[in-house]
């Protein structure tokens, strides 16, 4: 008997899990198909370079500015409302692209979608490791990251193919379907909020807001995801720009490969985290990732980008997923909504800064020697990682409540 509550306490794949997973996957792909079309849209509008260089920045502080506030109220709030007010928020600016014809308004309206975006990607996260049993966080958060990692690459993809065949409108339709299917299955969800965060009252918690921007317990693991986001924004921006420069008509070989490798990697390096923890598997995805970004450097054609694929899915794929769990192992359990935030954040920071400067030396250098450049972070990744002092691995062990072999 006691074997069987064991085995029903640990069980990973709960129906409550499976759709959130599901949830976070349409949630995801809504949004990341915005990322690479926005842009474009923007510049037919007559907006300036000034003006499309903003259009990533606004967004990225919307979402900054709101996680510290989002990480205060999950110390003390039920889960459910606040997930179901992000994925409704969300929907509701997607619906609101197409109506906004003045550059500006339209700007207003990309920083509303980063305020509600740093709302619904921080409670959704949350919400996933207070599912995950304790000791499967690195392979349950894996698994929740693989929606993550899924709609990060192949949702541009479409978007793209919708925005250059068909218009933008229909690109934002599709968006917004993916949308309600995501606020549909999260309605449905049954959550568990932590006992210690239902017996906490907002008297009792006091506000801060470098306090609920910053968790001092994860900051490594969250600099090195700065790290990592930083160098990977040069793909998000410039590689249908370089597929266009090498005349490359294969390019979603790269898109539909890195999601099936990371999708087939991912049951082994979540259950690697678990067992063996975060340092020997960041420093070996970190340098896949670095391999493949050369590879595609160097590609004349599909050859080279497959391979490329194969390589970012099973490195970058990886990586992200055992960062986030790092991050929230890390954590006590009434801070993990502050830490997953902070996680969030990093992402956001890293991909908006990359564009942003990576997009100001493209103005001297080809697209090509970007990757190349940009590749560096990741060796960054690895340097730092490697000389971590011990009590940044001794405390993961400790939060997930085994001996960790660093």
């Amino acid at each position: 008997m006691k074997k069987e509550n064991r085995s029903t306490k640990n069980k990973l794949w709960t129906k409550s899990f499976t759709l959130l997973v599901l949830a976070n996957l349409f949630i995801f792909m809504s949004f990341q198909m915005l990322i690479p079309t926005v842009p474009p849209y923007v510049k037919s509008l007559g907006a300036s370079g000034i003006e499309i260089g903003m259009v990533t920045m606004v967004f990225s502080i919307g979402a900054v500015l709101i996680r510290p506030f989002i990480g205060y109220l999950l110390e003390f709030c039920q889960r459910r409302w606040l997930i179901l007010i992000g994925a409704a928020g969300l929907l509701l600016v997607t619906i609101l692209y197409p109506l906004t014809q003045i550059v500006f308004i339209l700007l207003a309206c990309r920083f509303l979608h980063g305020f509600m975006w740093g709302w619904s990607s921080t409670v959704n996260g949350t919400a996933a490791v207070d599912i995950v049993p304790n000791d499967r966080i690195g392979e349950g958060m894996g698994y929740f990251g693989l929606s993550i990692t899924v709609g990060m690459i192949i949702a541009p993809s479409i978007g793209i193919f919708l925005y250059q065949h068909y218009s933008f409108d229909i690109m934002i339709l599709f968006s917004a379907v993916l949308g309600v299917i995501a606020l549909l299955l999260f309605s449905i969800i049954k959550y568990q909020t932590p006992e210690s965060v239902k017996m906490m009252n907002k008297e009792d918690v006091r506000f801060s807001f470098s306090d609920s921007l910053i968790e001092t317990s994860s900051w490594f693991p969250a600099f090195i995801t700065l790290l990592a986001t930083f160098g990977y924004g040069t793909i998000v921006t410039f590689i249908v720009i370089f597929s266009e420069e090498r005349g490359i008509d294969q390019i979603f070989l790269f898109y539909i490969l890195n999601a099936v490798t990371a999708t087939l990697v991912r049951p082994v390096t979540g259950r690697w985290f678990d067992r063996n923890g975060p340092k020997f598997l960041v420093i070996v995805c970190s340098g896949l990732t670095f391999v493949s970004m050369w590879i595609l450097s160097f590609s004349t054609g599909w050859e080279g980008i497959a391979i490329s694929g194969c390589l970012f899915g099973a490195g970058y794929g990886s990586l992200i997923p055992a960062l986030q769990a790092w991050v929230l192992a890390k954590t006590p359990k009434t801070r993990r909504g502050v830490a997953n935030g902070m996680f969030y954040s990093a992402i956001d920071v890293g991909i908006g800064m990359s564009g942003l400067v990576f997009g100001m030396v493209a103005l001297f250098i080809d697209t090509a020697k970007l990757f190349q450049i940009s590749s560096f972070f990741f060796i960054a990744v690895i340097v730092f990682t490697f000389f971590a002092g011990e009590k940044t691995f001794h405390q993961f062990a400790n939060r997930v409540g085994k001996d960790v072999d660093i």
